[in-house]
């Protein structure tokens, strides 16, 4: 049966909508973003998209959704606490973490060993203390060693504690404690906006799409079921779904190159390199938070075709960071970069003649020509896109190097070529391209590049092996499994990365997808215990993941 996909991207200016039947593309649109009810536009970009959808096959939503970013960053998250079991030697007030904290005495060791049992009369006193929280994070430091604490902590609140609990170690098997800490009380705190938001979906679900998606900020997807449990995951899934479009559109053969997503808001930039995209290295920030979720290495600049503009005899033309409004060519007020290629018929949009208008009266009140005005703000878009550029890279190149082999081999960072997409892309790319001296390709049908990402996007799941060869015991937290090794003195690290791909291949099954692509190594080590000169066993750190990737689309292309 002929499989049709719609992806949603939910973008600062535009809502962008594209349905997928196999790898063609049928059909893409726009509508404007209701910043004020984000349901609203999402709702009517899919049924104008649904209107393009004419036979009897299912429908799957992939929906890149910035509900749960705008969330956190307004502050608008359910009232959370963390449960915390830091164990000895650490002192929560020197983490100046941005939730309040709750610390209970007990400890599980870094080999995963309960040192010290939890306390239940106090435990119980936590009733009183909770009475007015509306989500809570249950953290132990080494619980991704060994959940039961959490476990237990979780067993014993759920019968009375009616909002949602979060436990640090199902979402995260590394080992950054005050990371885990902020991303538990994150997850816990918009939770209940996703129930919300999945209800909606769900009613959706049942009237026209068969089954629904939710974009990961790696790139991947998750079903609705995961992201009511993991919602944290969902965090900027816009840049993810940027560079789902890149790899799904793209013929660039250049194995290192940037990335550029120019939309009405904001600009975003991304890297390939080696032919891979960068990812976060410690996870995501959003808002100022550090989480320890993952997420490709992505920046955004408040530069785009919407963005305001003002004129300073000294400096000239700036633009943004802030966003002007609806454009003079779409009925708009103030004047921004879309009214400029519009005037100069770089772009067909709404009304040519409103816009040189609207550049001729301004023009004129700073005694300059109207074609000067023009051009200089074309030429401050293209400035500040390098200036983007360069800083972009000059962070990465900044980012410590961690291991033997990239101290002994730094990699080659710098690009060979600019990828881009969005609507203003065919007009700023070109000129941006030849100001760094490097070839370009603006995506085909780069408009709405971003929603061709998210329907190509394939679902991906992750697990983080811990094996104690001297204790003989295995712990994957996000499945929330613990078992026990055979013939421990003969388990190493390539049997670690064997079970690793078995377990990540089980829990995609599990949770229904897919599970036959790559399973790549994200992360491993390995080292042996000694005690009194002697080695006692090794441990084994694995983490492997289903990559995250996009089925290739077929359209006409560009030449580089």
């Amino acid at each position: 049966m002929t499989s049709y996909i719609i992806g949603i991207d939910v973008g600062g200016t535009n809502t962008d909508a594209a349905l997928l039947c196999g790898a063609e593309v049928v059909a893409l649109l726009k509508v404007p973003t209701n910043h004020a009810d984000l349901l609203q536009s999402t709702g009517e970009a899919l049924q104008k998209i649904l209107e393009h959808h004419h036979g009897p096959e299912p429908v799957t939503l992939h929906l890149s959704t910035t509900l749960q970013t705008n969330t956190i960053v307004e502050g608008k998250g359910a009232k959370t606490m963390a449960v915390v079991v830091p164990g000895p030697g650490v002192n929560l007030a020197s983490l100046d973490l941005p939730f309040p904290l709750i610390e209970l005495s007990g400890s599980v060791d870094h080999r995963g060993r309960e040192v010290a049992p939890l306390d239940l009369d106090q435990v119980r006193q936590l009733k009183d203390v909770l009475e007015e929280v509306e989500a809570l994070a249950i953290v132990g430091k080494f619980s991704q060693r060994n959940p039961c604490q959490e476990v237990t902590l979780a067993s014993e609140l759920s019968p009375w504690f009616k909002g949602h609990l979060s436990l640090g170690h199902r979402l995260s098997g590394r080992a950054n404690f005050p990371r885990r800490i902020i991303t538990a009380c994150l997850n816990a705190s918009i939770a209940q906006k996703q129930l919300e938001f999945l209800q909606i979906w769900e009613e959706a679900q049942e009237t026209s799409v068969e089954k629904i998606a939710i974009l990961k900020a790696d790139g991947g997807t998750m079903t609705l079921a995961e992201s009511a449990q993991r919602p944290v995951e969902s965090i900027l899934s816009g840049p993810a779904a940027s560079i789902m479009g890149v790899k799904a559109l793209s013929q660039c053969a250049a194995q290192n190159y940037v990335i550029i997503d120019i939309g009405g808001t904001t600009t975003d930039l991304a890297a390939v390199v080696a032919g891979e995209v960068l990812y976060e290295r410690d996870g995501a920030t959003i808002g100022g938070y550090k989480t320890l979720v993952p997420a490709v290495l992505a920046r955004s600049i408040g530069l785009g075709g919407d963005s305001e503009l003002a004129y300073e005899p000294e400096r000239g033309i700036t633009i943004g960071p802030r966003r002007a409004g609806t454009p003079v060519c779409l009925g708009g007020d103030a004047l921004t970069p879309t009214d400029a290629v519009v005037a100069q018929g770089l772009v067909e949009l709404g009304s040519k003649e409103k816009a040189q208008v609207a550049w001729a009266a301004w023009a004129k009140g700073l005694d300059i020509s109207p074609e000067h005005l023009i051009q200089s703000v074309l030429h401050a878009f293209t400035q500040s896109l390098c200036e983007a550029v360069e800083a972009f890279y000059q962070e990465l190149e900044a980012i410590p190097l961690y291991t033997v082999e990239e101290v002994m081999h730094p990699p080659r960072l710098r690009p060979d070529a600019v990828v881009g997409l969005g609507a203003p892309a065919g007009v700023f790319l070109p000129p941006l391209a030849s100001a760094l001296q490097l070839p370009w390709e603006v995506l085909p049908l780069s408009a709405g590049a971003n929603a061709i990402g998210a329907a190509a996007a394939r679902s991906t799941v992750g697990v983080t092996l811990h094996a104690d060869t001297e204790l003989g015991t295995i712990t994957i937290p996000e499945m929330g499994y613990q078992g026990s090794m055979e013939r421990n003195l003969f388990f190493d690290l390539p049997k670690a990365r064997q079970l690793g791909e078995e377990k990540t291949r089980e829990y995609a099954r599990s949770l229904g997808h897919d599970a036959t692509g790559e399973v790549e190594i994200v992360e491993e080590e390995s080292f042996r215990m000694v005690r009194g000169f002697r080695t006692v066993g090794q441990r084994h750190l694995v983490r492997t993941q289903l990559r995250p990737d996009v089925r290739q689309i077929r359209v006409g292309r560009e030449q580089m």
